[in-house]
C-alpha cells in the first residue's frame, strides 16, 4: 500500500525494510552459486512440507510453529547475504497464501501505514480491543494462524514489555512526587492504559513522541482530559534539539532500538540523559537475539529487526555514558526474546 502523503518518515531510524535492507552489512559479501543452489533447495523443502500440511488441512498452529522453527535454523546456518536471497523466494512459494491470512501476518506484510512495527500491528499482537474486528474479519483458517503468532514467544515478550513499562512509570511516581514521563516513538501509548498513577492522577506530565501523525491524533484522542500529551516528533528531531521538551523523571523507547544502528543508538541515549534530570532513568528494550521467530518475520511478515544480546546493549551503554555518573543495568524480560537496558544519571 502507498504510504499515507502526511507521514515523513524518519531515515535515522530504520523502519522500513527498504532502509533495513541497505543498514544489513551484506553489501561487501560475495554469494556462493553453490551455496545458494544449496539453501535455495534447503528452503524450498522447508517451504514446501508447511505447504502439504495446509492443503491436508493439518493443525495451522502446529504447522506456522513447524516453519518458523526451520526458517529459524536456515536463518542462522546461512550467511547474511546468501539468507536475503532467500527472503522473496519465500515470499513468492504458494504457502504465502495461507499464511497471509492471518490478519498479524498480513498487517505487517502489507504495511497499511507505510512502514514495519506501526501501532496498529502492536495492537494485533497485544490483542487489545481495537483490533477484534480485523482479527474476526479474517478467514477461520486465519484465525487459527492467529492463536499460534499471537502466544508466539515474541509475542508474549511484546506484551510484557508493555506491562514492564506500565510498572516502570508507576514506580517512578512512587518515587518522585509530580513525576514527568516521555515516551519515545510511542504509539499508541497502550502502556499508560493500566498505569495506576495515571488514573489517580498522580503525573504530572507524561509526553509521547513519534513521528507518525495517526499514532499522535490516536493518543491525544484517547487520553484527553489527562496528562497525557501526544506531541509529533522524530529521532532526527530529538538528536538535533529540536523540540523544546524539558526534562524528565523517566524517559523510555520501548520498541525503538529495533530499529536503530548502533552509532545512532549511542547518539540517542547521550540525548536522552540530556532529557533525564538528576536522579532519573532511560529505559530501551530491543528484541534480543534469542528470538526463534526471527526467520519468520523477515520472510512472510517482511518485518527485519535489529536483533542485539546482552552484550550488544552493554556496547551502547558504555560507548554512550563514558566515565560519567551513571549506573547502568541490562536484564532480559521472563523469556528471554526482549533485553532491556536501564541507565540511572547520579544526583546532584
Amino acid at each position: 500500500m502507498r504510504l499515507n502523503a502526511e507521514l515523513q518518515l524518519d531515515e535515522y531510524s530504520l523502519v522500513t525494510t527498504k532502509l533495513m535492507k541497505r543498514h544489513a552489512t551484506t553489501s561487501d559479501e560475495t554469494v556462493d552459486d553453490d551455496e545458494l543452489r544449496k539453501r535455495t533447495a534447503q528452503l524450498a523443502l522447508v517451504l514446501d512440507l508447511a505447504n502439504q500440511a495446509f492443503v491436508r488441512h493439518k493443525p495451522a498452529g502446529l504447522t506456522v510453529d513447524r516453519l518458523a522453527g526451520r526458517l529459524h535454523k536456515l536463518r542462522r546456518q546461512v550467511a547474511p547475504a546468501v539468507w536475503q536471497k532467500l527472503i522473496p523466494l519465500a515470499q513468492q512459494h504458494p504457502v504465502a497464501q495461507y499464511l497471509i491470512q492471518d490478519p498479524f501476518t498480513r498487517w505487517s506484510a502489507e504495511k497499511p501505514r507505510g512502514y514495519s512495527g506501526d501501532a496498529s500491528l502492536l495492537d494485533i499482537y497485544y490483542k487489545h480491543p481495537v483490533a477484534e474486528e480485523i482479527v474476526a474479519s479474517s478467514t477461520s483458517l486465519g484465525r487459527q494462524i492467529y492463536a499460534f503468532t499471537s502466544e508466539a514467544a515474541s509475542s508474549v515478550a511484546g506484551r510484557e514489555r508493555r506491562d514492564i513499562l506500565t510498572r516502570t512509570v508507576d514506580e517512578t511516581v512512587r518515587r518522585v512526587e509530580k513525576a514527568e514521563v516521555l515516551a519515545i516513538a510511542c504509539g499508541h501509548l497502550r502502556e499508560a492504559e493500566g498505569s495506576e498513577a495515571l488514573a489517580k492522577q498522580q503525573l504530572q506530565r507524561w509526553v509521547g513522541l513519534d513521528q507518525d501523525p495517526v499514532s499522535v491524533a490516536t493518543v491525544n484522542h484517547d487520553f484527553v482530559g489527562t496528562a497525557v500529551k501526544a506531541l509529533h516528533g522524530s529521532v532526527r528531531g530529538i538528536l538535533r534539539r529540536a523540540y523544546a521538551l524539558g526534562t524528565f523523571d523517566l524517559v523510555y523507547a520501548s520498541g525503538l532500538y529495533d530499529y536503530l544502528p548502533r552509532a545512532i543508538g549511542v547518539r540517542l541515549l547521550q540525548r536522552a540523559m540530556e532529557l533525564v534530570k538528576p536522579g532519573g532513568e532511560f529505559l530501551f528494550a530491543n528484541f534480543s537475539d534469542e528470538i526463534t521467530t526471527d526467520g519468520y518475520m523477515e520472510t512472510f511478515m517482511d518485518w527485519p529487526l535489529i536483533l542485539r544480546s546482552a552484550d550488544d546493549m552493554w556496547t551502547i551503554i558504555n560507548a554512550a555514558i563514558g566515565k560519567g555518573s551513571f549506573e547502568a543495568q541490562v536484564y532480559y524480560g521472563s523469556n528471554r526474546n526482549i533485553v532491556y537496558g536501564k541507565v540511572r544519571k547520579g544526583d546532584l
